[in-house]
């Protein structure tokens, strides 16, 4: 995919599913689960012990999901996650020089921001997506919502804390994407091996996206009818 085609994906799908595993084993486990349950994107983590040699493995054997690398912490890593076939980029912080890395290799790039200035920063050094992170945390919804207001053209994908009880919030407040970590990759069934709870939780996350922006959709079209 290219980068287009990229943003156009996480737009249409809404959520980002973040794997964090122990093992190269368990993250293809949370990755295929993940897709059965109707989200073709998977975020791999550099975290994941062998995390380079996964995202080779995944693109390879689910070439109708768009696999990503994520906690990139430099841009050497970047470029090695792009060259194991990553087709985006996603950073826990603002490094500005992995940014232009991906701006100058045309890939996609979802760099960390916390702060109204840190959102600033990677949105000028050519970030695609602003990572808030961590959202929860410092205010949720209402944090989305607040940075929204002066920057509303900066599309911001929440992570952290975000769950099945409050992501439709998230997007009535305005979020592009949701980046979903272990309230999809349930632990204990990666433990147990059981495809069947992460699947389910992944088809509900896209239930409540759905609905959610259908309902942002009809409250804008009666604002401007009025």
């Amino acid at each position: 995919m290219n980068k287009d085609q990229v943003r156009e994906r996480i737009l249409e799908i809404g959520i980002v599913p973040v794997v964090r595993a122990t093992s190269a084993e368990e993250a293809r486990f949370a990755a295929e689960a993940v897709t059965e349950g109707g989200i073709p994107i998977v975020e791999i983590t550099m975290t994941v012990p062998g995390a380079m040699d996964v995202i080779r493995e995944l693109v390879k054997a689910l070439p109708n999901v768009m696999i990503g690398a994520g906690t990139v912490m430099d841009a050497e890593i970047g470029r090695r996650a792009l060259d194991a076939g990553a087709e985006f980029l996603v950073s826990p912080g603002l490094d500005v020089k992995t940014v232009e890395m991906a701006t100058g290799s045309n890939a996609f790039m979802m760099a960390g921001a916390l702060t109204p200035t840190e959102v600033l920063q990677a949105w000028g050094a050519g970030s695609d997506f602003i990572k808030i992170f961590p959202c929860a945390q410092v205010g949720g919804p209402d944090y989305i919502k607040a940075l929204k207001g002066p920057m509303p053209g900066i599309p911001m994908v929440p992570t952290g804390g975000v769950n099945l009880k409050n992501a439709a919030a998230f997007v009535l407040a305005g979020s592009a994407a949701l980046g979903v970590g272990a309230e999809l990759i349930l632990k204990e069934a990666l433990r147990e091996r059981a495809a069947g709870p992460i699947r389910n939780v992944a088809a509900r996350f896209v239930e409540v996206v759905r609905d959610a922006r259908q309902h942002l959709t009809a409250a804008r079209a009666t604002v401007g009818m009025q």
